[in-house]
């Protein structure tokens, strides 16, 4: 008996590092969809008022501030069911996201109290707001490091190298280990999408494709990508 055909993904969402191109792809894949229908495109929550505090290493914050993205991330996932049936859902983020930074910000005595929380809110998502298709941006810490520079973001100037490096390191040990969805993983340490059309058009190509299980995309450019958002 022949396979029955993959349906297209309903509910796409990209994650990765800072500064790896979640975002711009995000709103790239959008814009492509106007032509047919269109896409509810859903941009992660970007305010939070602890996180000035949290930067500057005052005590607390970075529980203030984690919970304050784990009740913004919750509450905007939680309308991807409420639309048609039908509709195109592309996030720049999963919820799992909030549990990474929690892993690498948070005390033990922390995480004791956040995690009950953080189990509850996603057991409430699983059901309407799991994606089909996750793309994982890969990019290494130094090229990360050169892509926040030329962002040049006030709160993100005290971002270390060696936090970047930890961070990416937990992407990878998380998505080592992930099976919630099909996924595809793109290297982007060598191309830049936003800057330059063939590496956007050759990412694109990739895209249209159908993905199955855990793929990877290792896309090769003459030049090294840093213009990412």
């Amino acid at each position: 008996m022949e396979n029955a055909p993959r349906l297209r993904p309903r509910y796409i969402a990209l994650e990765g590092p800072l500064r790896v191109g979640k975002t711009s792809l995000a709103q790239v894949l959008a814009e492509r969809t106007q032509d047919h229908g269109g896409a509810r495109l859903l941009l992660e929550p970007d305010t939070n008022p602890h996180l000035d505090a949290f930067y500057a290493g005052e005590p607390g914050a970075a529980f203030r501030a984690q919970m304050h993205f784990l009740l913004e991330r919750y509450r905007q996932l939680s309308t991807v069911g409420a639309g048609p049936l039908y509709d195109l859902v592309i996030a720049d983020y999963i919820f799992e996201k909030d549990k990474i930074f929690a892993c690498i910000n948070l005390s033990d005595a922390e995480l004791a109290v956040y995690n009950p929380y953080y189990e509850m809110l996603r057991a409430g998502l699983a059901q309407t707001a799991a994606p089909d298709l996750v793309i994982y941006l890969q990019a290494t810490p130094e090229v990360l490091r050169r892509r926040l520079e030329r962002k040049n973001l006030p709160n993100e100037r005290q971002v270390s190298a060696e936090y970047l490096a930890e961070v990416a390191k937990a992407y990878d040990h998380f998505f080592f280990h992930y099976s919630q969805s099909d996924l595809l993983v793109v290297n982007t340490s060598e191309i830049d999408f936003v800057e330059r059309s063939g590496d956007l058009q050759e990412l694109l190509r990739r895209l249209n494709e159908p993905v199955a299980g855990t793929q990877f995309y290792l896309p090769l450019s003459g030049e090294p990508g840093e213009g990412l958002e």
